[in-house]
């Protein structure tokens, strides 16, 4: 079958018919911590209007973070101009530096590391140029921190509750992730990142809806969806939430920049691909409860299963 733009460039998420948590991270090609959508004008609307209305929900930092904030926009804009180079240029006059955002008509002259050129913080601006959603671990006594970020598309997660809080205690609330050791695992993981050899990963979830900002402070505003999904709506309503998340070691600062763009498609755009049709419907039939609980799904698992099924899946 020959697929649409929107299914071709879809990160879907799965490789076999069963889901557990893992750290399913691999070594990323293209190593870009960005990417340029058909959704840019949208999201870059969107996350400017969150910035604007609720800066403190969407911007978090420690003053210790400038350095590694600098490091990152640096980063970000020279994968800007060498993947995009159609739409991002940067130019360097001596010590001004002239970055021009084509799809935004924008031209922004500054000076990097020095703060009284930019009217944002350095993480803050670069943000607003991006789709991704960004995240810096400051590394400390064999630790990782969220120290800074920008975050205004979250799933079900809130920055200004997370600011300052250990790699650990971020994900404690994920049954079985510290009882099963992944924790720690993962932690060891991401500490052994090296400069200039960056990650990529999936994380997933099904949204009643298709609301971007899902944070737990607007939870009363989307939360209640999940009691309105139906068999006869859940193919236009719910949606397959996926993010890809990026690790990068910035070498200057020993921090982490993680970048998380998150895509959208409707279950009855998933459902176009068989494979993913019967893939999916394995998944979640087969899908422990304190999973489907904690992912928020359990109030229209079985509606999702018998949408599914009577658009042809059937029972396994």
């Amino acid at each position: 079958m020959k697929l649409t733009e929107e299914l071709e460039s879809f990160p879907y998420p799965f490789k076999g018919d069963i889901y557990r948590y893992s750290n399913n991270s691999a070594l990323l090609t293209p190593p870009s911590s960005v990417e340029v959508t058909k959704g840019y004008l949208e999201d870059i609307k969107l996350k400017r209007s969150l910035l604007s209305k609720h800066h403190s929900r969407c911007f978090q930092s420690f003053p210790h973070t400038n350095r590694a904030q600098w490091e990152a926009m640096e980063l970000i804009l020279t994968d800007l101009t060498s993947f995009f180079p159609e739409s991002f240029h940067l130019k360097k006059e001596g010590k001004k530096h002239i970055f021009i955002n084509q799809l935004t008509q924008e031209k922004h002259e500054f000076k990097l590391g020095d703060d009284s050129t930019l009217l944002d913080e350095p993480l803050d601006f670069i943000g607003r140029h991006v789709q991704e959603d960004l995240i810096i671990m400051m590394q400390r006594d064999g630790d990782l921190y969220l120290d800074a970020g920008q975050l205004c598309f979250p799933a079900n997660w809130s920055l200004a509750f997370n600011h300052g809080m250990s790699f650990k205690n971020i994900h404690f609330p994920i049954p079985g992730f510290k009882e099963e050791g992944l924790d720690e695992r993962i932690l060891q993981f991401l500490l052994r990142l090296e400069a200039g050899n960056p990650w990529g990963r999936k994380n997933w979830s099904l949204m009643a809806g298709n609301k971007m900002d899902t944070s737990l402070e607007t939870f009363d505003q989307w939360g209640k969806d999940r009691k309105n999904v139906t068999v006869e709506n859940a193919g236009e309503f719910v949606h397959l939430r996926v993010e890809v998340q990026k690790l990068f070691r910035l070498p200057r600062s020993n921090a982490i920049l993680f970048t998380i763009h998150t895509h959208l498609l409707p279950l009855e755009k998933l459902i176009e691909i068989p494979e993913w049709r019967r893939q999916f419907y394995q998944i979640l039939v087969e899908l422990p409860s304190y999973i489907v609980e904690y992912k928020g799904i359990s109030l229209f698992k079985n509606k999702i299963l018998a949408y599914i099924e009577k658009k042809g899946e059937g029972s396994p």
